[in-house]
């Protein structure tokens, strides 16, 4: 694949989607990590205004760096927004959940944050999920789920740390470790229990009409996780009613 050219494509139909919109610019919340770096670049790439934003909620001082080294090789201006003093207060006054309830509170409320930023100068939420994470249901729904488009949706991780690399972003980024960062310690690989390389090569044989070359066990950890996750991409079902 071509990188280059892909990454025109990508700004070319970002630019087509604004104009759909009759919108002006993107927001993209910047995590530290190469999806968001990816997103942001692509565009900026689009030749549109982009609003860069990080928003710490108990965020380790690590993520703030790389998102901030992410915002400056793009020379993007980063916004900051603490939602800390919101997240806590929400706690305060709801029962007391699991760890993933409340962690799950934290892109929550960075959705609202990205989409009051964004109807407030006419933009569009970018987001930043890859073809592994959509398909294997790995985004909270109505959180880093809810945006207006995903221009790295179609992208298995390997071919985002391709494009993000022709994309000029820096080697620290591309090469770290994925982590949601919602809690200390916390990986991408870890909370799902299987690789993006696994992930990648299942669902890239299964898009090919073919049988993955992997034990079955990993297989089916795959199926499973797609079957479990279909509610996050579909639309809430309505009842029907015949008139």
């Amino acid at each position: 694949m071509d990188y280059v050219v892909l990454a025109d494509h990508i700004a070319s139909w970002l630019q087509d989607k604004l104009e759909e919109a009759r919108a002006s610019g993107f927001v993209v919340g910047l995590s530290g990590g190469i999806d968001s770096a990816t997103t942001a670049a692509l565009c900026k790439r689009a030749g549109t205004a982009v609003l860069a934003l990080w928003m710490p909620c108990e965020s380790s001082a690590e993520d703030e760096q790389f998102a901030r080294m992410a915002a400056e090789s793009l020379e993007l201006d980063l916004m900051t927004v603490d939602l800390c003093p919101p997240y806590n207060a929400l706690l305060e006054e709801l029962p007391e959940g699991n760890q993933m309830a409340r962690a799950n509170l934290k892109p929550r409320l960075r959705m609202a944050t990205l989409y009051y930023l964004a109807q407030s100068r006419s933009y569009l939420v970018a987001g930043t999920g890859n073809r592994a994470e959509l398909m294997v249901g790995f985004f909270t729904k109505y959180g880093d789920g809810g945006v207006d488009i995903e221009p790295l949706g179609a992208l298995y991780k390997h071919e985002v740390r391709a494009l993000a690399s022709v994309l000029g972003l820096p080697r620290a980024i591309i090469q770290r470790t994925p982590s949601p960062g919602l809690w200390p310690g916390q990986t991408d690989e870890g909370e799902m229990g299987i690789t993006y390389a696994e992930i990648d090569a299942i669902l890239s044989a299964w898009d090919t009409g073919k049988t993955p070359d992997l034990p079955a066990d990993r297989i089916a950890k795959v199926q499973g996780m797609v079957a479990r996750t279909a509610h996050k991409r579909a639309v809430p079902p309505v009842f029907p009613i015949e008139r």
